[in-house]
C-alpha cells in the first residue's frame, strides 16, 4: 500500500465518516483504536499523517482514553478533531476544562487568522457554518500552538501549530452539516501532509489482485458465494487473480430471499461461467438454530455451521487452504471494540466474530478495507452489471437477523413472502435504487385482528428502509403513507399468518439497520 493516513479511535459514533471523507479526497486511510497504537504500530503502518477522533469521554477525567506519545513523536501531520484535539492539547502541556458553555449542533466559528487548513476555503474575518458536539472545552493552548477560529462556546475553536502541522478542530468536519467540512480534510491531507490522492479503485483493484496472488500462492481458495454486492465483487476478485484455483461454494441456509438461490446459479453458472458447488444446507441450519433466541449465539452458529460446510465442500472438491470471504470494512469496525475488549462492540459479524477458532481454513479477504459504496465502484470496475451491483445489502447470516426469537422454516417462510411484496413494491414505484436498503422483520409477537368478520391472533410485520451513504449511519426513508398502506394491504391479504404492519423510522445510530 503506497501513501496511506491513519485514523485513531476513540469511540466517536462517526469516525467512520472521516475515513469516508478522507478516502473521497483519493486518499486511503485505516481507523484503529487508540489502544492500539503505540510506536511499534506506527513504525510498521508508517502513516503520511495521522487524525485523532473524537469521542465520548471527557479528558479531564483520570482514566478517559490519551493518544500514545509516539503519536506526537512521529514528525507526521496531525489533526485532533473534538475529543482529540482535546487529548492533544492536554497531552502537550495546555488545558481542558469541563463545565463550561457547551455546544450541540448548528453552531458558527469566526476565523481570527489565516492557516494552512483555511486556504481557499475560510478568510481571515469570515464567520462560518460548522457542527459541534462537546461539553468540554480547550481554555490555555500548548506552547507552539495559535487560535486560528472561535465561537461563542469555545474561544479556541480551531487551532494550528504550523511548525509541527498539528491542527486542533473543536466542531467536526466529517459530517455533512459542517459545508466545507469534506474540503477542510481535503486541505489537511494534500496541502498539509502533501498527500497526492491517487487512490482509485483502478489501484486498489490491481493492489487487490497482487496481494491475492501473494498470499494464495498456488493454493486453492474456496469462496463462500450468497449472490449479494460483496461476495460477488470478491468472487470475481479472487477469479480475475487465480483463475482455476478458486472454488466458488452457494450454501443455500433455508434463510434467503425468494428465489434467490435460482438466480445465484443462473448468474454465475452461466453469465461468468465460474466453477459453482450448490449445497442445499437449509435443514442444518435449520437444525442447529432450534431454541436458540439470543442474537450472538445465532450468528455464531451459522457462522460456525457456515466454516463446517465450507470444510466439507472443500475436502469434496480435491482440498483447499484458504476461505475467501466478502467482509467489509464496516463489518470489521463493528466486531472491534474501541478499547480493545469486548464491552462496546456493537455486533459480531458471523463472517468477522463469528468465526470458530479452530478453522482449518486460513481466511482471504480481499473487500476488508472497503466501504460498500467502494465495493460497489469496485464492481464497476471489474465489470460486474449494474444490476448486481446495485442490488441491496443482505446479511451474511441472511433471514435470521430478521427473525427476532426462536428460527423456524415457518416464520422463515412467512417472512420471505413478506419481504417480496415489500421489495416489488417498492421496484414498481421506481424507488429501489434511492434506498440503501429495504426488508421486512417478523416481529416475536402476535396481535388481535378481525379479517371477515373472524378473529385472528397472527404475526406482526415491521417494514425497514433507510437512506446511507456507507451503511455505518443511515435514515429511515420517507415514504409516503400511500405507499405503506399499499404494501401493508397486501402483505396482509396475501401472507395468511400475518395481520399487522408497522414501519421502523429508526436512525442509525441509535438503532442499526438491521433488527439483530
Amino acid at each position: 500500500m503506497g501513501e496511506r493516513v491513519l485514523i485513531v479511535d476513540f469511540g466517536s459514533q462517526v469516525t467512520q465518516l472521516i475515513a469516508r471523507r478522507v478516502r473521497e479526497a483519493g486518499v486511503y486511510c485505516e481507523i484503529h483504536p487508540f489502544s492500539r497504537v503505540a510506536a511499534p504500530f506506527l513504525a510498521d503502518f508508517a502513516p503520511r499523517a495521522i487524525i485523532l477522533s473524537g469521542g465520548p469521554a471527557s479528558v479531564t477525567e483520570g482514566l478517559s482514553p490519551r493518544a500514545d506519545p509516539a503519536v506526537f513523536a512521529a514528525g507526521v501531520p496531525l489533526l485532533g478533531i473534538c475529543y482529540g484535539q482535546q487529548t492533544m492539547v492536554a497531552q502537550l502541556g495546555g488545558r481542558v476544562e469541563a463545565g463550561h458553555s457547551r455546544e450541540f449542533g448548528r453552531a458558527y466559528v469566526d476565523v481570527v487568522d489565516d492557516c494552512e487548513l483555511f486556504a481557499g476555503l475560510w478568510a481571515k474575518g469570515s464567520r462560518e457554518p460548522v457542527w459541534m458536539s462537546h461539553g468540554d472545552r480547550v481554555t490555555a493552548l500548548p506552547a507552539g500552538f495559535r487560535s486560528v477560529a472561535t465561537s461563542e462556546g469555545a474561544p479556541f475553536a480551531a487551532i494550528a501549530d504550523d511548525g509541527r502541522r498539528f491542527y486542533g478542530l473543536q466542531f467536526h468536519p466529517e459530517v455533512v452539516h459542517t459545508p466545507h467540512g469534506a474540503a477542510l480534510l481535503g486541505n489537511f491531507v494534500h496541502r498539509v501532509a502533501g498527500c497526492r490522492g491517487d487512490w482509485t479503485m483502478a489501484a486498489f483493484r490491481d493492489q487487490a489482485i497482487a496481494r491475492i496472488r501473494a498470499q494464495v500462492g498456488d493454493g486453492r481458495v474456496i469462496c463462500g458465494l450468497s449472490g449479494g454486492v460483496d461476495s460477488s465483487v470478491a468472487a470475481v476478485l479472487l477469479h480475475e487473480a487465480i483463475g482455476e484455483q478458486l472454488i466458488c461454494v452457494f450454501i443455500d441456509t433455508g434463510l434467503l430471499r425468494r428465489d434467490e438461490a435460482a438466480e445465484v446459479v443462473s448468474v454465475f453458472r452461466g453469465h461468468y461461467n465460474m466453477p459453482l458447488v450448490h449445497r442445499d444446507a437449509g435443514a442444518v441450519f435449520l437444525e442447529r438454530l432450534a431454541g436458540v433466541i439470543d442474537p450472538e449465539a445465532k450468528r455464531k452458529i451459522i457462522g460456525a455451521t457456515f466454516i463446517d460446510i465450507f470444510e466439507a465442500e472443500a475436502e469434496r472438491a480435491g482440498g483447499a487452504d484458504f476461505l475467501a470471504q466478502g467482509t467489509l470494512y464496516p463489518d470489521v469496525i463493528e466486531s472491534v471494540s474501541v478499547a480493545g475488549g469486548p464491552s462496546v462492540t456493537i455486533k459480531s459479524h458471523h463472517n468477522v466474530g463469528g468465526l470458530p477458532e479452530r478453522m482449518r481454513l486460513k481466511l482471504v479477504e480481499p473487500l476488508r478495507e472497503l466501504f460498500k459504496d467502494e465495493v460497489r465502484m469496485l464492481g464497476r470496475e471489474l465489470g460486474l452489471p449494474d444490476r448486481l451491483v446495485q442490488r441491496h445489502p443482505f446479511p451474511g447470516p441472511g433471514l435470521a437477523v430478521r427473525l427476532p426469537g426462536e428460527v423456524t422454516a415457518e416464520k422463515a417462510e412467512l417472512l420471505r413472502r413478506a419481504d417480496a411484496i415489500f421489495i416489488e413494491e417498492i421496484r414498481l414505484a421506481g424507488l429501489y435504487d434511492a434506498i440503501w436498503q429495504a426488508f421486512a422483520v417478523l416481529l416475536p409477537v402476535r396481535s388481535v385482528g378481525v379479517m371477515g368478520d373472524a378473529r385472528t391472533y397472527d404475526h406482526v410485520c415491521a417494514l425497514r428502509a433507510v437512506t446511507s451513504s456507507d451503511g455505518m449511519t443511515a435514515e429511515s426513508f420517507a415514504f409516503e403513507h400511500g405507499f405503506l398502506a399499499r404494501v401493508a394491504g397486501r402483505i396482509v391479504n396475501e401472507v395468511r399468518g400475518i395481520n399487522r404492519v408497522v414501519y421502523d423510522v429508526t436512525s442509525k445510530p441509535p438503532g442499526t439497520i438491521e433488527w439483530e
